[in-house]
This record gives structure tokens, C-alpha cells and sequence, in this order.
């Protein structure tokens, strides 16, 4: 069962993780053309839910919302909490 639960998670960050990638370049080609954006409330959303990693990239690849302290703090953050949540799953799991 935990192979199973481990497997659900790590689809699970994968997608939310390339979730997060491509809202970060939707809302960079939005303000681009000075159209609705994505609320910022939702893409650090998208950090905090385990996608930290994919908007992090997002953020570097497209260098969009670097400039913002609140960006440049709360996704790497969200980032390494995860990180450290999987490290201590996979601990757990192979005892």
C-alpha cells in the first residue's frame, strides 16, 4: 500500500508542479498583452499545494514575478518544505 501512496504523490506533484510551470508562462504572455491575469493569490497557491518546484522554474525560465519580495520568498520556501516532507516520507517508507 505505501508504494501505491507514494506513487499517487509523486503523479500527483508532477502534475501540480507542470500546472504551476505553464501558469507562470500564461500570466507572463497575459501581461504581455495587457490582458486579464492570472490573481496572484492563485499562482502562490499553486506553490503551497506542491507545485513549488514547476513555478519556481516558471519564474526563472519566463522571469516573471522575480521583482516581487512575496515571490521570491514564498515559492522557494513552499519549494523546500516540500522537499523536506518528501525526504521524510521516503525515510519513513523505507524502514
Amino acid at each position: 500500500m505505501r508504494g501505491f501512496t507514494l506513487t499517487l504523490l509523486f503523479i500527483y506533484l508532477a502534475v501540480i508542479n507542470l500546472a504551476g510551470f505553464i501558469m507562470y508562462a500564461v500570466d507572463k504572455a497575459k501581461a504581455k498583452q495587457k490582458a486579464r491575469r492570472i490573481p496572484e493569490k492563485t499562482l502562490l497557491n499553486f506553490a503551497r499545494l506542491g507545485g513549488g518546484l514547476g513555478c519556481w522554474l516558471g519564474m526563472k525560465t519566463f522571469h516573471h514575478k522575480t521583482l516581487h519580495k512575496q515571490f521570491r520568498i514564498t515559492v522557494p520556501l513552499w519549494t523546500i518544505i516540500w522537499a523536506a516532507l518528501l525526504v521524510t516520507l521516503l525515510t519513513i517508507t523505507m524502514q
